[in-house]
């Protein structure tokens, strides 16, 4: 059985609790569907527990941001963030992310973080369609922190959601784990407040990390649901 983790970025307490769940499930191998970097300040740890665990690991789009201009088109936060990431990385798990692939196949299983039209920023929507004319039965990928599976019967497809910023409205860490057969949807609660100390240790406002407590966006306001 392998897991299926994406959409990390910097959050080494939520990491840890999924790593573990994992541990305990038994599975023979992790992925990783890219995002260890961007929003939140523990980029290095999250590196090292990647890198000695040996978990092949895709590149996402904040990864690249972080590796090249520092610019998230989308978000001021996000940049801000990545600037802060920018400041502490090592050269060592700087170049690491640099050179990570954008796509993989592993156990017949088809990698990427975003979609196969375009591997960091595609927010996709599985279809029959989509998948008719790609290569392969199983496929998995992240970037939209929202948990999914889908299937027509022939094809399957899973994004297991994000492990360090949920936007689907549950805080709780998210993943997923494949038999070689079907995908399965897994959640792991993790110490959220804990990431907020660290984030305002270091001079983040507190909006940068609240919206975790309601498994949303950064910005995001649960009575009217707004978001940067």
């Amino acid at each position: 059985m392998i897991g299926i983790i994406s959409d990390i970025h910097g959050n080494f307490v939520a990491l840890k609790e999924v790593l573990h769940k994992l541990d305990q499930l038994g599975v023979s191998e992790i992925v990783c569907l890219g995002d260890t970097a961007g929003y939140y300040s523990q980029i290095n740890e999250c590196c090292v527990e990647l890198r000695e665990r040996n978990i092949p690991t895709i590149m996402g789009n904040h990864d690249f941001y972080l590796t090249t201009d520092g610019i998230c088109p989308r978000s001021q936060s996000a940049t801000e963030c990545l600037a802060y990431q920018a400041g502490i990385i090592k050269p060592t798990h700087l170049h690491w992310l640099a050179h990570l692939p954008r796509t993989a196949v592993i156990n017949g299983l088809a990698l990427v973080h975003g979609g196969w039209n375009d591997p960091l920023e595609e927010y996709m929507t599985p279809s029959t369609d989509y998948f008719s004319n790609r290569e392969g039965l199983m496929f998995a990928s992240g970037h939209t922190h929202k948990q999914l599976m889908w299937t027509d019967g022939v094809k399957h497809y899973c994004n297991p959601g994000s492990v360090g910023q949920p936007r689907d409205g549950d805080p709780r860490s998210s993943f997923a784990t494949f038999d070689g057969q079907r995908f399965n949807l897994h959640r792991v609660e993790y110490d959220i407040p804990a990431v907020q100390r660290l984030m305002a240790a270091v001079g983040f406002s507190p909006r940068i990390a609240a919206n975790l407590e309601f498994g949303l966006r950064i910005g995001a306001v649960p009575e009217i649901g707004l978001s940067d």
